[in-house]
């Protein structure tokens, strides 16, 4: 059994929550945060200790600060971050896009990964070794009318991520990821009930887990794509 660490961001939902059991069955330890208090409370019955999960808004940087100490602490330097969390707004095109929903998807989306970054990546720099892998997506790399706010963010997300993974000259694996296009209620919101033509998170999980798991130096900046996504 392994004893890796890994860190997700919006745990209680979508793509975050279905990855969890994955990673507890293959032995790993979890460290996660989102929003919700009572679904946390939920996952934490689930996955009581050794894994972790706690409140923690990434757009807020004290508690980004706050949740990285903690993992810190309970688990010592992390070997996988995920960076999943992440909005979209309702479908429409950018002049009819409020200037307070455009700051929310930027202090999430951009903002949230590169907090989380900020706090974990001294100690994994430190030990030399980890991978952190930032959630892009499809739309981080073509874009589509009515979601220019997220395809900002995703653009954002890549060259975040690929000028960071300079930055650690790869002593830490710093990934861009495009997931693919899964069935969530993220999705729904975009396409509606066309979402459905789409695999669901569980289906989606069981090809990603494992393909985060084998990440390593050799990506370092570089854009990938979950198998099948």
């Amino acid at each position: 059994m392994s004893s890796k660490t890994v860190v997700i961001t919006g745990c209680t939902r979508g793509l975050g929550q279905a990855m969890i059991p994955l990673f507890v069955k293959a032995g790993w330890k979890v460290a996660g945060c989102a929003r919700d208090a009572q679904r946390l409370t939920d996952m934490s019955k689930l996955h009581p200790a050794p894994h972790w999960f706690t409140r923690c808004n990434v757009a807020i940087e004290e508690e980004v600060a706050a949740f990285c100490a903690g993992v810190l602490e309970r688990f010592g330097t992390p070997d996988l971050v995920l960076n999943n969390a992440a909005i979209i707004h309702p479908n429409a095109p950018l002049w009819e896009t409020s200037a307070a929903d455009f700051g929310r998807i930027i202090d999430i989306n951009i903002k949230g990964p590169a907090a989380m970054m900020r706090h974990l990546l001294p100690a994994m720099l430190k030990r030399g070794e980890g991978v952190i892998v930032n959630f892009s997506s499809g739309w981080g790399r073509c874009t589509a009318a009515e979601v220019a706010p997220y395809c900002a963010t995703k653009y954002a997300i890549e060259g975040l991520s690929m000028a960071t993974a300079q930055d650690t000259g790869g002593k830490v694996a710093v990934i861009p990821v495009n997931p693919g296009i899964i069935d969530t209620d993220m999705l729904r919101s975009t396409f509606g009930d066309n979402a459905g033509d789409f695999p669901d998170a569980k289906t989606w999980a069981k090809k990603a887990v494992p393909f985060f798991m084998k990440l390593g130096p050799k990506d370092n900046g570089r854009p990938l794509t979950v198998p099948g996504g």
